[in-house]
């Protein structure tokens, strides 16, 4: 794509190998989306087999997608034989017969697209759309010839593009409450703490003076930043993936392994070691059974020999008991049962939880996973008549929209009780001091 003057970076050339007929692409700022999606749109007018394709890069306003696109538009299609630029109307035609055009949602603009048809769109922030322009007027210009679209934004909160992003990452909601993913659909997502993209000096100049929520969203894609009921931010959990402990800090601290075993659907067992103040990088199975799983399980014990391996019994009887007939100890963790501290929490899942968070604000270095950390920050929490915390349940974040924070619920197992090494140490806070134990009972 380089013949035009358009040399994408690696990210950008991820998103065009993975384009599906619908893709939704959460990108931070200074991502270079608009660029991208401009090119996508001139390729595809460029290359189509369609007799008198139209394609169209639609914004809230029109006004907008001047400002933001059609510099670009004329830049990148200018080297291309034959093409034409039309300012009244803001369009490109090919000698192919082919048009791009620029069009605003909420200008009037989207009842003049209605009857039209589309071979490719492009919707750039379309949260800010009027709500009726996808699905009563661009998705049924899409259907007489399969014409594709390409949803590209920043998180702005909980909002549309949030819900059309889940429906496209987690499959679209039914009546029963399940969900079915389509294979034309494709979720993607771009940090800046993960592209590296944008210099870090750069990237903390700008934290220093936005807001904590404000920074989450537009540098870390963060769609519940503004959610004041999350035990974890994006932030404290991009904090700490960039803690880094030297392995004789860890010392003597207890090896811990928590697993969290899939009930169904697309719930995914997961193992997660954490030994003193740092936690590695999970294991993940999608649409495993029990007895594969539990030879994933025995292995990393005997790889890894912990001093205490804790294991949810939800969903994992099975699982508990298969291990103990193979001579391995293992505790079982109810985390709907009892907390320790039952006047704070209301379960036991709360409560590790809850400590897990603590441990994360307090030192915790974590994986650059970003799966962990998605995990970390999806959970809310509320207060019951009683005043004691209760955190979100897995069917209510699915409900929502989310996918269940498997991989998060198997590092908070990690703090379902104290441990003693096996040389018989009992280590207190691992936040007191980098070679202590994290306590959650203290």
């Amino acid at each position: 794509m380089s013949s035009n003057g358009y040399f994408p970076h690696k990210y950008q050339i991820d998103i065009h190998n993975r384009l599906r007929r619908f893709s939704v692409a959460v990108c931070h700022r200074r991502f270079g989306k608009t660029y991208m999606a401009i090119n996508t749109l001139i390729a595809a007018a460029c290359l189509t087999q369609k007799p008198d394709a139209r394609f169209a890069y639609i914004c809230p306003y029109l006004k907008q997608a001047k400002g933001v696109a059609f510099d670009y538009l004329k830049r990148f299609s200018q080297p291309i034989p034959g093409s034409k630029a039309n300012e009244s109307d803001l369009s490109i035609e090919f000698t192919n017969g082919a048009r791009i055009r620029l069009y605003g949602s909420r200008d009037g603009q989207d009842e003049g697209m209605r009857g039209l048809y589309f071979d490719g769109v492009v919707l750039d922030e379309m949260a800010d759309f009027d709500p009726n322009t996808w699905p009563s007027i661009l998705r049924p210009a899409l259907s007489d010839r399969r014409g594709w679209a390409l949803f590209i934004g920043t998180p702005k909160g909980m909002d549309s593009f949030y819900e059309l992003y889940t429906n496209a990452a987690q499959g679209f909601p039914q009546a029963d409450g399940s969900r079915i993913k389509h294979k034309d659909w494709t979720a993607l997502m771009y940090r800046a703490d993960e592209t590296g993209l944008i210099d870090p000096d750069e990237l903390a100049a700008n934290q220093a003076i936005q807001s904590e929520s404000q920074f989450a969203r537009e540098w870390l894609c963060d769609f519940s930043a503004a959610t004041d009921n999350t035990l974890l931010s994006i932030t404290d959990a991009t904090v700490a993936a960039g803690r880094i402990y030297k392995a004789d800090i860890l010392d003597g601290a207890p090896r811990i392994m928590g697993v969290d075993v899939a009930r169904f659907g697309d719930d995914r067992c997961t193992i997660v070691r954490r030994q003193g103040l740092q936690a590695y990088p999970p294991q993940v199975w999608a649409k495993l059974d029990n007895m594969t799983f539990v030879g994933h399980v025995a292995q990393a014990i005997a790889d890894w020999h912990p001093d205490a391996v804790f294991i949810d019994v939800g969903n994992g009887t099975g699982v508990i008991d298969r291990l103990r007939q193979l001579g391995f100890d293992v505790n079982e963790v109810a985390f709907g049962g009892r907390a320790n501290r039952q006047g704070l929490y209301v379960n036991r899942r709360t409560e590790m939880w809850a400590e897990m968070a603590e441990w994360v604000k307090s030192g915790g270095s974590i994986p650059n996973d970003p799966g962990l950390k998605t995990d970390l920050c999806t959970p809310t929490y509320s207060f019951d008549s009683a005043n004691k915390m209760s955190l979100e349940k897995k069917d209510d974040i699915k409900k929502r929209g989310g996918r269940s924070p498997d991989i998060g619920d198997a590092l908070a197992l990690t703090f379902a009780a104290p441990v003693a090494p096996r040389h018989g140490v009992v280590y207190e806070r691992a936040y007191d001091t980098v070679k202590t134990e994290y306590d959650p009972f203290s």
